[in-house]
């Protein structure tokens, strides 16, 4: 049962990041090993953590393209989504590239500052694909790369063993984790390469887990080092991604999932009840909430839970979530749910009230979190599914400071300088760099600028 408690009753403890790494030692060797040993050392860790441990790691195009058209012809309802949410996130990417101008501007006669945005070469993402294989992820970090102009998109996922290959593995006793099938034909889950095929990867690496950041970040024999590496993963792949950021880029370093639900008097029990078990039921440390000043909501939401956690198909892990981590906060007011959902930062945070100046108030009040959703229609499954945003937020709280994985991502914005030499500007920057150089003991500096005087 979900625990409702009072405002008052909300220890500090709840708005502190969540984080359950804890394994950075264990990474900190792999990603060691990768960097000397490279293809060697991926083929090792491979056999230790997958069912598969293919000759190769590079994923055939035709396997990509083959896995969309079945896909296509026997799954064509899961195609024709996968369709539809790519070419909305493509939208909403391009229309986020087009907000990052490049400009050229006279600040002071003849000083004239620039600024450009230039995509990555290489951009490198992470599907995981453990007990629920990500395929949406795939839509989520390739689309905004290609939306920026990454001239390679590199994507790495968990081997599989190839269905040609699945009778043999069997006969073996081989195929499962510990004992995998072994210099089988590179492949991954059919419904990840198939997305990677739609949203259009130059190259996919059946290669998981934290030595998959790690062949991205220094590069082997096979897998190309990249810029940038994006997308979720269990605790290793996140520690993976912290170690390496300063090698390479990152979009950021994800921790359990997290909903906050502001509601009123107006919202339907069991829609917000149904999108708390949809947070749920992707980890057991999972944090759904729900903050509401009207008890009764609550309590009704709450029997909710508990009416469809019955039949739910995750209840297991929905369960923990729920019983563990899980919230109803009574307020004094909507105002304080908005207070306290700022302290929290969630990763998202959705108004289940109904359009007016209410709502419009706290709209306005909110204002850390990764993704708002805005009214009783707006389902967070939307946001990670089919709506145009993406759905790689931040966790833990660091959304006071960091937005989601963006095309912003995959752009450097870059400055430029030019002068007109003798110009009124460009003669009152080098007096000033002259005298700036002076004061801080740097006559190289000094004389640089005043040079340019003559």
């Amino acid at each position: 049962m979900i625990k409702i408690i009072n405002a008052e009753e909300v220890e500090d403890s709840f708005f502190n990041g969540r984080d359950f790494g804890k394994s950075i030692e264990t990474v900190r060797e792999v990603l060691k090993d990768v960097q000397l040993r490279k293809d060697q050392a991926l083929h090792e860790y491979t056999k230790k953590f997958d069912v598969s441990n293919p000759c190769e790691f590079e994923i055939p195009q035709s396997e990509l393209k083959a896995a969309a058209e079945r896909m296509e012809k026997n799954n064509p309802e899961l195609y024709k989504s996968l369709c539809y949410s790519h070419d909305l996130a493509l939208k909403f990417a391009l229309k986020q590239k087009e907000s990052f101008d490049d400009f050229e501007v006279e600040l002071e006669e003849g000083v004239f500052t620039g600024q450009k945005n230039i995509p990555v070469e290489k951009a490198g993402v992470y599907v995981p694909a453990g007990r629920f294989p990500l395929v949406s992820t795939v839509v989520m970090t390739v689309t905004p790369a290609a939306a920026a102009g990454a001239k390679e998109i590199i994507l790495c996922t968990p081997p599989r063993v190839h269905p040609s290959q699945k009778s043999v593995a069997e006969q073996k006793g081989t195929g499962v984790p510990g004992n995998p099938y072994e210099n089988g034909k590179p492949y991954a889950d059919e419904n990840i390469m198939a997305a990677a095929y739609i949203c259009g990867v130059t190259k996919a690496y059946a290669c998981g887990g934290s030595q998959a950041i790690g062949a991205m970040a220094f590069g082997t024999q096979s897998i190309p080092k990249v810029d940038v590496i994006v997308g979720p993963g269990n605790k290793f792949v996140a520690e993976a991604k912290k170690l390496v950021y300063g090698t390479v880029g990152i979009d950021m370093v994800a921790g359990p999932t997290e909903v906050f639900i502001i509601a009123d008097s107006t919202a339907n029990p069991e829609w917000v009840a149904a999108d708390l078990l949809a947070q749920a039921e992707h980890d057991i440390v999972a944090q759904p909430v729900l903050a509401t000043p009207d008890k009764a909501l609550a309590e009704k939401v709450a029997a909710e839970i508990e009416k469809q956690l019955a039949v739910l198909e995750t209840k297991s892990t929905a369960e923990q979530s729920i019983e563990n981590f899980g919230k109803i906060i009574i307020t004094e007011s909507l105002e304080q749910a908005a207070e306290l959902a700022n302290r929290k930062a969630p990763e998202h945070l959705e108004l289940a009230m109904e359009e007016g100046e209410q709502r419009n108030k706290i709209q306005n009040l909110v204002h850390n979190y990764g993704s708002l959703f805005i009214g009783h229609g707006a389902a967070e499954v939307f946001g990670d599914y089919a709506a145009g945003l993406n759905h790689t937020l931040p966790t833990s709280g660091s959304a006071r400071f960091t937005g989601g994985l963006s095309v912003r991502v995959f752009l450097k914005t870059v400055t430029t300088l030019r002068t007109v030499s003798g110009a009124k500007g460009t003669i009152a920057s080098a007096t000033a760099s002259g005298f700036i150089g002076d004061a801080e003991g740097l006559a190289g500096h000094a004389k640089a600028a005043r040079l340019r005087l003559n």
